[in-house]
């Protein structure tokens, strides 16, 4: 894969399909906390999760069928790093913000959970050495001041579980790390399809360990939302995000996606009628701001 610093006139078209992907990844991940909400009382969140993981598995399975890649499995040159993509984002990701949720609020874990751009920007620019031009890097910085302006209001006194929220944040990219290179040899259907068939047992196994059932869930109510987890939240939403990482930046992608908040702002309105608060409009500019040096090709200022 070349670097950006290696990316000619002709070339920049990929640039732009990652940007699009992050975005459409953004867009569809926004609908998590609006769908959470909306299912409230339907089922336990880690249950949910386990469904919502085994629905992505039979997802990417039907792709993978359909597309008749299962011969992908053959190159086991992607095996050990989809495995640790697995690890640390499947699971070990999703069951610290699980944790750190107990005992915290989601103002502090929305907030906490945007320190994954700093830890991008440290593992892939710092010690992985790629590049990001000037302009990329200030547009992160709005982003992120944009994002911040949106959540601040919500935040509360540091809390135990903020800890662990930070740590699923500064472990994110080491995953993305892994998830990039295993995109190298496989298609991101294969990743995931492995990814969820492994990752659903595991979160079945500590909903088990807290007490909880394979079946509390009342079907008749929650089949819906956990089609539209299973199916576009952790099945195309990440297909998104694997595309997106593989033609550009960590970095850029995870301050792109910052973009969310709006996103999900949008939705609440719409769907829960909750109207935006005067902080929310105020982050449309740095976000925007951000949304127009990120999508800049200057190499330098």
């Amino acid at each position: 894969m070349k670097s950006i610093t290696g990316l000619k006139v002709g070339d920049l078209s990929q640039e732009r399909q990652g940007e699009i992907f992050i975005f459409s990844e953004a867009l569809l991940w926004s609908l998590f906390p609006v769908i959470t909400v909306l299912s409230l009382g339907s089922f336990s969140p880690v249950v949910a999760l386990g469904w919502s993981t085994l629905f992505a598995a039979v997802f990417f399975g039907i792709i993978l069928a359909v597309k008749k890649k299962w011969k992908e499995f053959k190159n086991t040159s992607a095996l050990k790093d989809i495995l640790l993509a697995t690890g640390i984002i499947g699971i070990l990701y999703y069951l610290l913000f699980f944790f750190g949720l107990r005992s915290t609020s989601a103002g502090n874990a929305s907030i906490i959970a945007l320190s994954e751009i700093f830890f991008s920007f440290l593992f892939f620019n710092i010690w992985r050495k790629d590049y990001m031009p000037t302009a990329h890097i200030y547009g992160a910085l709005f982003m992120l001041v944009g994002a911040v302006i949106v959540l601040f209001p919500n935040f509360t006194a540091f809390r135990s579980g903020d800890m662990m929220i930070l740590l699923g944040a500064a472990i994110a990219p080491v995953g993305n790390f892994f998830q990039r290179r295993a995109r190298g040899a496989v298609s991101s259907e294969t990743i995931l399809f492995i990814r969820s068939s492994v990752g659903a047992p595991v979160v079945f196994l500590v909903a088990y360990a807290l007490g909880g059932s394979f079946l509390a869930i009342s079907f008749n109510k929650a089949f819906l939302y956990l089609i539209i987890n299973g199916l576009l939240l952790l099945g195309l939403s990440k297909v998104f995000w694997i595309e997106g990482i593989l033609r550009i930046n960590v970095a850029k992608a995870g301050a792109l996606s910052s973009v969310g908040p709006l996103f999900t702002l949008l939705f609440a309105w719409l769907f829960l009628h909750n109207a935006p608060t005067i902080f929310q409009m105020l982050s449309l500019i740095p976000i925007g701001a951000g949304i127009i040096l990120l999508g800049s090709n200057k190499k330098v200022w």
